[in-house]
């Protein structure tokens, strides 16, 4: 990348942002003070896309002073998490207030989880309705969706047309497997914003760990790595400070390409971080430990393990929706570890497809 900010067209609606955006929802936990420091940097870096919602505590009225001194230079971005049209015309006279702007340029259905959610802002009198009214006012200029982990619903809001931009969760763990989602949104010509692009904090080196030119490698490698994805538009790493902003300012434009052997390097760093997480070792999603000589997709079914033992209950069936999908059962597994070898975490890969069987039950291989 070169030194300048690259920008990107956020799908139909025409807007150039940066491809680095900034991720304000860590703003309910610092001074309206920090906040406006770090904003006020970013924006004088060359960062364009702000993005807040209502859900976010204070976050909307820390922004506002800034926006206020800064309105031309951004496109700010907010969210509702009501579902009915009265509820998100509501919501969004009182963003406009605390932002201190008379107009959005992005308002977004927040945290569309499922299909009985995504009815409810689709239906009439839905969320949806209130989007094309505050359009028409001049109160919103674009509209958009964010969803986590339903792959069949985001799917059909993909598909849908209904909406110009989708903010998903990915990072190089895949944490919500939504890879293939984030092409077929480029497809519908949809801007593609990515949140949780640190895995919350857990995609960070560990203490003492040598930096790199300043830069901790691994918050480096990562957000490189996701601006490098031809059909991401912006990545929004949360953030609470200057230093923070001018970290990963730094590690998004600086000149180099993120090309397999850094993609290797990578992954092989958080591999060797040696994170656990409750239901075991750690997938990174990687891809290394394919192709499989008996065909298994076996991160894909790590993504379905994952879901089915540490979503919360009542979305824990998506994990064998998933598994139930793949062309291959574990059962076809053999054992003979090629693919152990291939483990930059060194799962014992075999062990987690018998996991696998007892979690779904026993498959006849095809």
């Amino acid at each position: 990348m070169s030194e300048q900010m690259e920008k990107r067209r956020l799908g139909k609606t025409g807007l150039e942002v940066t491809v680095f955006g900034f991720g304000c929802i860590k703003f309910p936990h610092i001074s309206a003070k920090q906040a406006a420091e770090a904003l006020e940097r970013a924006i004088d870096l060359g960062v364009n896309f702000v993005d807040t919602a209502r859900g976010y505590g204070d976050s909307e009225v820390k922004i506002g002073p800034v926006l206020k001194r800064r309105r031309e230079q951004v496109y700010i971005a907010t969210k509702t998490g009501n579902r009915s049209a009265k509820g998100a015309m509501e919501q969004l006279e009182t963003s406009l207030k605390n932002l201190q702007t008379d107009y959005l340029d992005l308002y977004q259905a927040h945290w569309v989880c499922h299909n009985d959610v995504l009815d409810e802002v689709l239906a009439p009198g839905g969320a949806l309705e209130a989007f094309r009214k505050a359009k028409e006012q001049g109160k919103v200029r674009h509209y958009g969706i964010t969803m986590h982990r339903h792959h069949a619903a985001i799917r059909r809001a993909i598909e849908s047309d209904l909406f110009e931009t989708i903010m998903l969760a990915w990072n190089p763990l895949d944490e919500e497997g939504v890879g293939d989602l984030i092409t077929l949104a480029h497809e519908h010509d949809m801007g593609v914003i990515i949140m949780k692009p640190l895995s919350g904090g857990v995609l960070v080196s560990p203490k003492g760990t040598p930096r790199v030119d300043g830069m901790d490698p691994v918050v480096a490698g990562t957000l490189r790595g996701i601006a490098a994805h031809p059909h991401v538009t912006s990545v929004i790493p949360g953030m609470v400070s200057v230093a923070e902003v001018e970290q990963n300012h730094r590690a998004i434009t600086t000149a180099g390409t993120f090309d397999e052997a850094a993609r290797r390097e990578l992954f092989e760093t958080i591999a060797g971080m040696k994170k656990e997480m409750r239901y075991g070792q750690l997938c990174l999603s990687c891809g290394y430990c394919l192709p499989c000589s008996q065909k298994i997709e076996i991160p894909r079914v790590f993504r379905a393990l994952y879901m089915h033992q540490q979503y919360p209950e009542d979305q824990r069936f998506m994990g064998k929706e998933l598994y139930d999908s793949l062309g291959m059962p574990a059962d076809a597994c053999v054992g003979c570890e090629e693919c152990v070898q291939r483990c930059p975490a060194g799962i014992d890969i075999p062990e987690r497809m018998k996991e696998a069987i007892a979690a779904f039950g026993s498959r006849p291989v095809p």
